[in-house]
C-alpha cells in the first residue's frame, strides 16, 4: 500500500506540497508535518496553496512558511486532503500548474473514502479510511521507518484534532486514539495546541456582534432538518480577515434541535458559490456530491457556478433525498 510512495519520495530531491483552495486544520497540519519529516530526510520542500492561510488557523505554528507562488522547480508534487479537481480550480488555472502537475510525479495524500477520486491529471494515490489526512501520513512515516519530530508530531496532532473536533466526530476510529498516543509520546502537547487555539478564537466585538446577525438570517427547510445561512461577498470581504463567516456559525446551526446537516453559502462577484457543510447525520458527503463536491460524511463542500436561488432551490432537493435514503 505504501511502497509506491515511499519509492515516489525516496527518488525526489525536492517536493512542493499542495493544498487545495480551501485549506483547513488537517490539510494545514498534514502539510507542515511532511516538510518537517521529509526535510529530515535531506529533501527541500515547498509548502504551497493558492490563497492565504485564514487568520483563525494562524495558532499553527508555521503557517506562515506556507506560500501563494507555486515553485516549479519541483521534481515531485504532493497534494494533500483533496482528490478533486473542482476543489483544486484555483491551483489548476495558475500559469504552467497543469503542465507541471502532467509532467511530473504526483502523490496525492487522502482520507476521504467516501467520495471517488476526480482529478484530471495521472497521480499515485494514498488513501486509507481515516478521520485525517495526518492519520494517514503518520502511518506512512511509520511504514517507511522515516523520524517523526517533535515538531512534526505536533502539526500531525494539530490535523487530527481539527479534522475530528478533538477526537469527538463519529468518523474517529480506535486507530484514531492510538495514534494521538503515540503522537503525544513524541512531543505533541494536546494542552498546548488548545491553549493557542483558544487566544486565537477570540473575536473581536463586531465579530461577535456579525455573528449575532447571521444566526438571525438563518434559513429552515426539510422539515427543519436543514439549515442554511447565505453569506453575501460583502460581508466575506468584510469579516474574512477577522474570522471565516461561515466558521463563525455551522456548529450553532447544528446544535438546534432537529437539524440533521447546516450549510453555509457564500456567493462572489465571478458568479462562483461556494457550500460549507456541518451534518450531525452521515449525510454531508452525500450532499455536497449532488453539485460534485465532497468530503466526509460529517463535514464537506462544493464550488458551483449557479445562481444563488437555483443552488438552495438543488440543496433542498439533494438534502431530502439524502435523509430519504435511509442514512438518518
Amino acid at each position: 500500500m505504501y511502497k509506491k510512495s515511499i519509492e515516489l519520495i525516496a527518488n525526489s530531491k525536492k517536493v512542493i506540497v499542495i493544498q487545495a483552495e480551501n485549506p483547513d486544520g488537517d490539510s494545514l497540519g498534514s502539510s507542515l508535518a511532511l516538510e518537517e519529516i521529509l526535510g529530515d530526510l535531506g529533501k527541500e520542500v515547498v509548502l504551497y496553496c493558492p490563497v492565504e492561510i485564514p487568520k483563525y488557523m494562524r495558532y499553527i505554528h508555521g503557517w506562515d512558511r506556507v506560500v501563494t507562488e507555486f515553485d516549479a522547480k519541483a521534481d515531485l508534487a504532493i497534494i494533500v486532503d483533496t482528490t478533486a479537481d473542482v476543489l483544486m480550480s484555483k491551483v489548476l488555472e495558475t500559469p504552467g500548474v497543469r503542465h507541471f502537475l502532467e509532467s511530473h510525479n504526483v502523490l496525492v495524500i487522502d482520507h476521504h473514502t467516501e467520495t471517488a477520486p476526480n482529478l484530471s491529471f495521472d497521480y499515485d494515490l494514498l488513501i486509507e479510511e481515516a478521520p485525517a489526512a495526518s492519520q494517514v501520513i503518520y502511518h506512512l512515516a511509520i511504514e517507511a521507518g522515516w523520524s517523526i519530530n517533535a515538531t512534526a508530531a505536533e502539526s500531525m496532532m494539530v490535523a487530527l484534532q481539527s479534522d475530528t473536533l478533538g477526537l469527538t466526530t463519529p468518523n474517529v476510529i480506535p486507530e484514531s486514539f492510538h495514534v494521538a498516543g503515540e503522537l503525544t509520546a513524541l512531543g505533541a502537547s494536546v494542552s498546548k495546541i488548545e491553549e493557542r487555539r483558544r487566544e486565537f478564537m477570540k473575536k473581536p466585538q463586531h465579530i461577535l456582534e456579525y455573528k449575532g446577525r447571521l444566526i438571525e438570517r438563518i434559513e429552515y427547510f426539510c422539515d427543519g432538518k436543514l439549515a442554511l445561512v447565505r453569506i453575501p461577498f460583502d460581508e466575506i470581504q468584510q469579516y474574512s480577515d477577522a474570522y471565516n463567516p461561515s466558521v463563525l456559525v455551522l456548529d450553532e446551526m447544528r446544535l438546534v434541535v432537529g437539524v440533521e446537516i447546516a450549510v453555509a453559502i457564500k456567493t462572489y462577484p465571478d458568479g462562483k458559490l461556494t457550500g460549507k457543510l456541518r451534518s450531525n447525520s452521515p449525510i454531508s458527503s452525500d450532499v455536497a456530491g449532488y453539485f460534485g463536491g465532497g468530503g466526509h460524511k460529517y463535514a464537506a463542500g462544493f464550488r458551483v457556478y449557479e445562481s444563488e436561488e437555483q443552488v438552495v432551490k438543488e440543496l433542498i432537493e439533494a438534502t431530502d433525498k439524502a435523509i430519504a435514503s435511509g442514512t438518518i
